[in-house]
């Protein structure tokens, strides 16, 4: 006999008992499963306050794994993951752990490894973990890898001993993944930017003086500073043995288009467009300031939303941190960091600008509207 009809009838009983709750926004079944919508490509638990989705639109799963597996992301809203009790978040910061213990074991650390030994396959592991983590297994073994590489050359150990203490099966591979993240290799780093050219360039703007430096790889500093004095000195506690350099007219074009496009913004006129970055930070900084970058203008989250959103719902604080070591403002936005309270929390350029930033934006929004 084909099937198992008493199977499928109690199959469709539940999902008639969990589309109720969904149309009723029933908190009291969370937990018990959730449910994607196919036309937004997000899953989410029962009671969620979002948009009520048709029927026909939604398909039902036992667990976030299998929503997840199934090419849906959780609901930035109504947070799936969390509500789960099959352990998902927790199984997935234990892979971190594993990850960071086993830096130097890059067998163990393949895709294929990984995944076995927690027993999914390498497609539903894969997408599990970006959907908890927010990036992929790899991704994050090399931010960590990046991390402690960092973490030795401030330490004051060897180029060497650093590259290898940190899970580089070769130098070039670290002065590849360097380059890329910290704008110049791990030596010029350990040695404050040494031989590292930064040209620089200062402007009067409606919040007061404001300087741009960049190195060839891209944008690594935008402050503002009451005069130009001081914005030199932050920048030589920042890079302290490069080269800084005042630039010199004519600006190269990209220079010239990053300056009229922070003018524009600054006025008021309209949102800041994107700009290469050259970027230093920890693992968990890079990842904060990246996400940082997808909260759209005119809006704000709180400290506490952004570490559920990044997946360490516990690291406000770290957030906050994160916010605060920034070196590029607008451009990464930090200003649209709040505190739950709805107060508008700490700014390292001064809590008016941070106010008179926000009301810009809202501004801009309006007008597009």
């Amino acid at each position: 006999m084909d099937g198992d009809p008493l199977g499928d009838k109690r199959h469709a009983m539940d999902e008639a008992r969990w589309w109720q709750a969904v149309e009723a926004r029933d908190r009291s079944l969370a937990g018990k499963f959730v449910y994607g919508v196919l036309t937004t490509g997000v899953f989410c638990k029962p009671g969620c306050g979002s948009r009520r989705p048709l029927r026909k639109n939604v398909r039902f799963y036992a667990t976030a794994a299998e929503a997840v597996a199934d090419g849906l992301r959780p609901c930035q809203r109504c947070r799936p993951l969390e509500a789960q009790g099959d352990g998902l978040r927790e199984q997935f910061m234990g892979v971190c752990r594993y990850i960071r213990q086993h830096l130097e074991e890059r067998e163990a650390l393949k895709l294929q490894a990984l995944s076995g030994r927690f027993g999914l396959s390498p497609f539903h592991f894969q997408r599990s973990f970006k959907a908890v983590v927010g990036v992929t297994p790899h991704q994050y073994a090399e931010g960590v890898r990046m991390e402690t590489l960092k973490e030795h050359l401030r330490g004051g150990k060897t180029v060497t001993d650093a590259i290898y203490g940190a899970g580089y099966g070769a130098s070039s591979r670290a002065y590849e993944s360097a380059e890329a993240r910290l704008g110049m290799t791990p030596r010029q780093y350990r040695a404050g930017g040494e031989n590292v050219e930064i040209s620089w360039v200062t402007a009067t703007t409606p919040l007061g003086m404001v300087m741009m430096a960049a190195t060839d790889r891209g944008l690594c500093l935008l402050e503002f500073g009451a005069s130009e004095a001081e914005l030199l000195e932050s920048l030589e506690q920042e890079f302290p043995a490069a080269r800084r350099v005042a630039m010199a007219k004519p600006y190269p074009a990209e220079f010239v288009g990053w300056m009229q496009g922070l003018a524009s913004y600054l006025e008021g006129e309209r949102a800041l467009g994107g700009m290469r970055l050259a970027l230093h930070g920890t693992a968990f900084q890079l990842k904060v300031w990246r996400y940082l970058q997808t909260i759209p203008v005119g809006s704000v989250q709180s400290y506490a939303e952004v570490a559920e959103a990044i997946g360490q719902p516990k690291a406000a604080r770290a957030v906050a941190s994160a916010c605060a070591a920034n070196r590029i403002a607008l451009v990464i936005p930090c200003h649209r960091v709040i505190r739950g309270d709805g107060s508008l929390g700490g700014y390292r350029w001064g809590l008016e600008r941070k106010r008179a930033l926000l009301d810009g934006e809202r501004g801009v929004v309006r007008t597009a509207g």
